[in-house]
């Protein structure tokens, strides 16, 4: 497993002790993240669910981006796999 990404100090998320291997449930590809990555995909997949059920603010799609542009920059590999 690769060295974690320190997260930013406007993470709002929880924050794992471990990470674990997430599958991409279109194409059916995997990919093992940190447990700081997958504290951020899971608050990326979060701020999507909450947007696209109740409605998207612009607190929401800041959230959303800088989530992922994060995720871009600390592991493109993973990103482009689970995310776009």
């Amino acid at each position: 497993m690769k060295e974690t990404n320190k997260l930013p100090k406007w993470f709002n998320g929880e924050v794992y002790a471990e990470g674990d291997t997430i599958v991409n449930q279109f194409s059916g590809e995997s990919y093992e993240l940190t447990a700081e990555e997958l504290s951020m995909y899971d608050l990326i997949k979060g701020t999507e669910y909450v947007g696209n059920h109740r409605g998207w603010d612009d607190e929401l799609i800041e959230l959303t981006h800088n989530g992922l542009d994060w995720f871009r920059k600390n592991n493109a590999e993973a990103y482009m796999v689970l995310l776009d």
